[in-house]
């Protein structure tokens, strides 16, 4: 049961699509109705959602917004139920047309909590202001400038490791391996292990291969050139990057706490996102 001292829901929707306005409305009709308070929020801000006594969160949306979610409560450990809107789904659990019967499961406690590592990120160097930040999917450097690489340096757990000329460099949990990760080719991990994904974007040198690291294998990343590079985040966070800017990932302090029914079936979830069948 969901702790009676924590009686407000938030739902983080994505505006951007048409169906979730009424969906939104429909999950808060559900929620009042049980005596839920309910706070509507765009993702965009955490401070709306301060100091309120959450008893779950419930992203709407894709797997951006899912991200978002958890972004906005991970400090404080609260469950996220992800119901898809998107077109892929790897985070979110639950379709629009089952939404009351997963409230129901959530209030009545018939669910698992699966933990999800995530990522510590630390930027600082010269002309960068030093910033944390937290990545549930993976950190990338990237260049800025179309048709130009980035040299950056890599080392790993404090040793120097080697330096990569790419379009830039993804660092990805096992839960972002089937994201930006998948796409330039990197390795698929299973979402429950603990591992470092280390993925070059386009290198253009002989050693262009994945590593996966243990979690405690901290990896750092340095500008080594001029030219303009930037870092995201989960999709979303933007840090414009200079000369001798660095980056350290790390694992996170915190995971993160996704709502599940059942265990899930990943390898289902991969042959049906890709439409794999046996011959």
């Amino acid at each position: 049961m969901a702790d009676p001292d924590r009686r407000s829901v938030a739902l983080v929707v994505n505006a951007t699509r048409p169906a979730t306005s009424a969906l939104a409305e429909r999950a808060r009709g559900w929620w009042e109705a049980r005596g839920y308070a309910v706070l509507v929020h765009d993702g965009s801000e955490a401070s709306a959602l301060d100091d309120v006594p959450l008893a779950f969160a419930v992203s709407l949306g894709g797997d951006g917004t899912m991200l978002r979610t958890v972004q906005l409560v991970l400090d404080r450990e609260v469950p996220v139920l992800g119901v898809n809107l998107g077109n892929l789904g790897y985070l979110t659990q639950v379709e629009p047309t089952g939404i009351e019967h997963a409230f129901e499961r959530l209030v009545a406690g018939e669910f698992d909590v699966e933990e999800r590592m995530t990522l510590r990120v630390t930027v600082g160097g010269q002309g960068t202001a030093l910033r944390t930040l937290v990545a549930l999917n993976e950190v990338a450097t990237e260049r800025s400038v179309p048709g130009h690489t980035i040299r950056v340096g890599v080392s790993i757990a404090g040793r120097p490791f080697l330096t990569y000329v790419a379009d830039g460099i993804i660092v990805a949990t096992p839960t972002g391996s089937t994201a930006y990760n998948l796409s330039a080719r990197g390795p698929i991990v299973s979402p429950r292990l603990r591992a470092i994904v280390l993925t070059p974007i386009s290198p253009h040198m002989l050693f262009d291969r994945s590593l996966v690291l243990e979690p405690d294998e901290v990896v750092g990343l340095r500008l080594l050139d001029g030219r303009s590079a930037v870092l995201t985040v989960d999709g979303s966070t933007v840090v414009p990057l200079g000369l001798g800017a660095t980056v350290e990932v790390g694992e996170g302090k915190r995971a993160a706490r996704v709502v599940r029914f059942g265990r899930p079936d990943f390898h289902a979830v991969l042959r049906g996102k890709f439409g794999l069948t046996d011959r």
